[in-house]
């Protein structure tokens, strides 16, 4: 780690790389802490970074950043911030069966959207961790999404219905977290 935050200190300033050491130092405090302080302490750091396009930061249409590309710009679009807040629960030791990455229609954007779903149980109704909708709710209080697929780091659901989703697969068959994943490698 210490080498990793000289390289991005050198290549990209000390603002970069204090946010990259920073958040290590959050997914060790969060390793001792209980699920909803993680969700809490997860949501709001990767919050405070500014929402833009793929097209400003990256110059492509879509790109899927990892957790430190992410924080070396300080800035994203909606999947960033899911999938930042996927791994950092995960490292904080959240069990990847409890969190999904899902891709939603935000109706009040009339856009397609990426939040991070929390599952306290397999059946229960998740959490919503949300770069818009900066309180943590359940997706039953979120009308304003429809979820289309979600995904964690093994598994793909298509779904149903707002409570249904089916499993379908393999995540590793959506080649945009298949290559971010291998930048992670």
């Amino acid at each position: 780690v210490p080498t990793l935050i000289e390289r991005i200190k050198s290549e990209n300033g000390p603002q970069a790389a204090a946010r990259v050491s920073h958040w290590f130092a959050l997914i060790e405090q969060g390793r001792s802490m209980p699920d909803a302080e993680r969700l809490r302490l997860a949501n709001n750091f990767f919050n405070a970074a500014r929402f833009t396009t793929d097209l400003e930061i990256w110059q492509k249409e879509d790109y899927w950043a990892t957790p430190v590309e992410f924080l070396i710009k300080d800035a994203g679009d909606c999947e960033e911030f899911a999938i930042a807040k996927y791994f950092t629960l995960t490292r904080m030791g959240i069990a990847d069966s409890a969190v999904r990455v899902t891709y939603v229609k935000a109706l009040t954007l009339d856009q397609p959207h990426m939040v991070l779903a929390w599952y306290e149980t397999s059946a229960a109704d998740p959490l919503i961790l949300d770069n818009i909708e900066p309180r943590i709710l359940p997706a039953r209080e979120r009308p304003d999404l429809i979820p289309v697929y979600s995904f964690n780091g093994s598994d793909l659901w298509l779904a149903r219905n707002r409570r249904e989703q089916v499993r379908s697969g393999d995540a590793a068959t959506l080649s945009p977290w298949q290559q971010l994943r291998e930048r992670l490698a």
